[in-house]
This record gives structure tokens, C-alpha cells and sequence, in this order.
């Protein structure tokens, strides 16, 4: 792989644009995406090149395990997103696209594009989860593993392409409530605490981050020996791709910022 084609070149000049407004003003076409997520909603916009100019976040909890729950939250989490991005760019954003958890029921994944729609995008191209993720990581020989809020996605690539497609409950709304239990936390402060207290979270969450490694191996128990790529924010702890990797006795590989890695690669799949 290239330097230009690194995903962690471009994971971190897309974190770099978090919380802040755009380092220049964007010319030609642009590619949205909308990662709905279950904790919180993501908005990538790419320039034509496929660069980064605007990252934002919202807390949602519009989502449970892929589907969506709260409609109207979600819509207007979304609106702000858009509004917000318009605002800063000085550009209109007609089209964008969106994804959904591998495996669910169409009507629920029709529900992520009609969440845009009334959001105020007038074009929405779906695509599911593990999709997005490889349009970034552009692994040719192994598994995309992305661990959500709700569920385990897993898309097994061969020569580039996609092999197998699987999906099972448990994310990181699961560790949430196992960390929440244990340190006697509210579940909506137990999240924030993962992250600001890495050290003290991984050994109390070993437990939590052994039964998504079990739902990875019966997801993929015709592709040990392929790596595991991790995206998705659940597993952005310090420690947790060397739990998984001890554990299934594989290689894990890790990734900086993969809470961007879907967003990124759904905005690669708008037209």
C-alpha cells in the first residue's frame, strides 16, 4: 500500500477536522455521508480527490442495534449535521449516502434512507456497514470487523472481494452496561468513562470484549487465518485489539480514530 493510500493518513487528517471548521473553501463535487450510529450521529464530507474538508458529530441515540428508533430524533439530528456543514462550507448538500448494519430486515435499513430524505437530502444511496468500511481500509486478503453500538459486523474479503457477510447483537452498548454494573455508573456516563479511564476500563471489560470475539469467531470460522481489521468507535480502547488477538489466536490489526473509518467510507459511496 502506498503512503497515499494509508487509511490511518487519511483517518488522521479526518480526525484533525473534528471540532473544528474547514481549512479551506471546497471546490468541484462533494461526497456526504451520515453514519445515523447508535450513540451518536457522524456527518463526512470528501472533497473529489476523496479528502477530508468537514467532520462533525452529534449525540443521537436515535438507533438500537442497527434500527431506527426514534424517527423524528434522528431526523433532526441530522438536519443540524447538514445545517451546520452547509453553513461552514458555504455550499448546498443535495445527496448523500448511508448505511445500515449487515443482515437486518429491508425495511429497517429503508428506515436509515428516510431518515435523510426528511432530513433534507433530495438523493440517498444505502449501503451496509462492512461496504463503507472496506471503501476505506481496502483490505484485499482478510476480515473487516466493525463493532457498532448495538452489533458485530464482519465482511470476509478475498483478493478484494467480499466473500462473507455476517452480523450478530453485542457492541458497545453491551460493554457500556458491564462497565456501568461494575463501577456502579449511570449507563449514559459509563461511555465517556471508557474512554477518559482507558487503563482502569480494559481489565474490567475483558469479559464483555471476550464474547465479541466469540461472536467473531463463529462468524468467521472458515477464515482464521485472515487478519482482523477493526473499525467502529466500541473498540477504540487502548488494549482491546490485544485482548481479541490473545484470545481468537489471530492477527488483529488496529486502526487510529476508527470511529471514522464507516463515515469515511459511506461518504466514498455517495454519488
Amino acid at each position: 500500500m502506498t503512503a497515499a493510500g494509508d487509511p490511518r493518513r487519511l483517518l488522521d487528517a479526518a480526525a484533525a477536522l473534528v471540532g473544528t471548521g474547514p481549512d479551506r473553501s471546497p471546490s468541484g463535487p462533494l461526497r456526504v455521508g451520515v453514519d445515523l450510529g447508535t450513540a451518536s450521529c457522524v456527518l463526512v464530507v470528501l472533497d473529489d480527490a476523496d479528502q477530508p474538508v468537514w467532520v462533525d458529530s452529534h449525540p443521537s441515540g436515535a438507533l438500537r442495534d442497527g434500527v431506527v428508533v426514534d424517527f423524528a430524533k434522528a431526523v433532526s439530528t441530522v438536519r443540524l449535521l447538514k445545517t451546520r456543514a452547509e453553513e461552514a462550507m458555504g455550499r448546498t448538500l443535495e445527496s448523500a449516502a448511508t448505511a445500515h448494519p449487515p443482515c437486518i430486515p429491508v425495511k429497517d435499513a429503508r428506515a436509515c434512507t428516510y431518515v435523510c430524505e426528511s432530513a433534507g437530502f433530495a438523493d440517498v444511496v444505502l449501503v451496509d456497514e462492512i461496504t463503507a468500511a472496506q471503501r476505506t481500509l481496502q483490505v484485499s486478503d482478510g476480515v473487516v470487523v466493525d463493532v457498532g453500538g448495538g452489533s458485530t459486523g464482519v465482511g470476509v474479503f478475498r483478493a478484494g472481494r467480499l466473500a462473507e457477510l455476517d452480523d450478530r447483537a453485542g457492541g458497545g452498548h453491551h460493554l457500556d452496561l458491564v462497565l456501568a454494573g461494575a463501577l456502579g455508573l449511570p449507563l449514559e456516563e459509563a461511555e465517556g468513562h471508557k474512554r477518559e479511564h482507558q487503563q482502569e476500563s480494559l481489565p474490567i471489560l475483558v469479559p464483555g470484549l471476550q464474547r465479541i470475539a466469540e461472536s467473531v469467531r463463529a462468524m468467521t470460522h472458515d477464515a482464521e487465518e485472515l487478519p482482523l481489521h477493526l473499525a467502529g468507535g466500541a473498540l477504540m480502547i487502548a488494549g482491546a485489539g490485544d485482548v481479541l488477538a490473545k484470545y481468537l489466536e489471530r492477527t488483529v490489526v488496529t486502526y487510529p480514530h476508527a470511529l471514522l473509518i464507516t463515515p469515511i467510507g459511506i461518504a466514498r459511496s455517495a454519488v
